[in-house]
């Protein structure tokens, strides 16, 4: 078989019974597999200073331990967006739901089919993200393997921050430029010049579009990211303008919930409107797909029960023949979940890193996420999320262990 098809295989494989597909990754049979039963949950609640939290006391990292001493961990904070996306509560969640059981028996731990009138549960994120950590070093593999792996790197664009005036756009994509990006998105700012009457932010932006494309040079792939905010007529004029200046995604241009919107925008303009990072449950994905509201699948684990969800959009998404950009944001593992869904999808062609690249990084991790001279980020080689834990980091910024 080629790539495509083998990695196809395992994925199917990887989101049926992920255990068996663990297995089957190192050759052995899934009870040859280390005693998976959890024993113990716990959060490691930390202390960094100088990072900016949304929740301190919220904690920071959830730990599931099982009877053969496999941690499996993932970010616990507050989510964005969702109508539920808060993790208080997670640990005691946890101790009734985890404990006792056994992660072979992956698909009713996390909680997959549940909630389909909310999305996801934020605990089912927070849970899934666990066990495919625990899946993984169990095995000795990243979770990229296990779900079929595609490729070994990931081509990267800097994503920029909201900048405050047009301006700052300039020296911010040639400073991405001169660390090896050959991609860079705008998420726009007040769309104000430094100095100057106010302007209506779209016109701003246009501003930004035109100054970008001057600074980054002809070879310099570029996108844009409004985050919902133009009305329909103020998103074609702006879609126009990226047409013009050879931008390949228009990402969130209005409102997600605005379908109607939504196709007649990706019917009226020839750049690939990028739509789903708002869209709240796998069962909401089929409608934008079947009626033509996107060109390009947008998706956040945390919308949808975690890495299994997905990777079920993800291949959705390439029923259709259309590509699937994850969304990476937060912390370095909340990045490495996206990253692991994008290496495992031949449909997936870019890595979003946060500009600048040090914005995810955390005192307890000795890897960092960081684009290689060509662009790329490389995949992990360190079993589960690929990134393991210092613990003498973490027990220096660790406050207290709530169990």
């Amino acid at each position: 078989m080629g790539a495509s098809a083998a990695a196809g295989v395992a994925g199917a494989v990887a989101l049926a019974d992920p255990a068996l597909s663990a297995a089957q990754a190192v050759g052995v049979k899934p009870g040859d597999l280390p005693d998976l039963t959890i024993k113990e949950v716990k959060v490691y609640v930390t202390d960094i200073s100088g990072v900016r939290r949304l929740n301190e006391e919220n904690g920071e990292i959830a730990s599931v331990v099982t009877n053969s001493g496999i941690e499996g961990n993932a970010t616990l904070r507050p989510r964005m967006f969702h109508p539920n996306w808060t993790n208080l509560g997670w640990l005691d969640n946890a101790k009734r739901t985890l404990v006792g059981k056994n992660v072979m028996n992956f698909a009713q731990i996390t909680s997959q089919w549940s909630n389909r009138g909310q999305g996801q549960s934020s605990y089912a994120v927070v849970h899934d993200t666990c066990m495919w950590d625990i899946l993984g070093k169990a095995v000795g593999l990243p979770i990229y393997k296990i779900l079929g792996a595609y490729k070994d790197k990931q081509m990267a664009y800097a994503s920029s921050a909201h900048l405050r005036t047009v301006e700052e756009y300039g020296p911010d994509v040639l400073k991405a430029k001169a660390e090896g990006f050959k991609a860079y998105k705008i998420h726009p700012g007040s769309g104000q010049m430094a100095s100057g009457p106010p302007i209506p932010a779209w016109k701003g932006h246009i501003e930004e579009i035109k100054l970008v494309r001057k600074t980054a040079g002809d070879d310099m792939i570029l996108l844009f990211d409004p985050v919902q905010r133009y009305s329909r007529d103020e998103a074609m004029k702006v879609g126009r303008a990226l047409q013009e200046y050879d931008f390949i995604a228009f990402e969130d241009p209005i409102p997600t919930t605005d379908i109607t919107g939504l196709v007649d925008l990706a019917r009226a303009l020839d750049i690939p409107v990028e739509v789903g990072e708002f869209i709240f449950s796998i069962y909401d994905f089929p409608e934008y797909f079947l009626r033509g509201a996107l060109d390009i699948a947008r998706l956040i684990c945390d919308n949808l029960g975690g890495i299994t969800g997905a990777m079920k959009v993800g291949r959705m998404a390439e029923c259709f023949g259309i590509n699937c950009t994850p969304h990476n944001w937060g912390e370095q593992m909340d990045l490495a979940c996206h990253f692991h869904v994008e290496l495992a999808l031949p449909n997936a062609p870019w890595f979003e890193m946060p500009f600048p690249q040090t914005g995810p990084d955390r005192p307890y991790h000795k890897d960092r996420l960081r684009i290689d001279k060509d662009g790329y980020v490389p995949a992990p080689k360190a079993p589960g999320l690929g990134y393991p834990l210092d613990r003498d980091a973490l027990d220096k910024i660790t406050k207290r262990i709530d169990r």
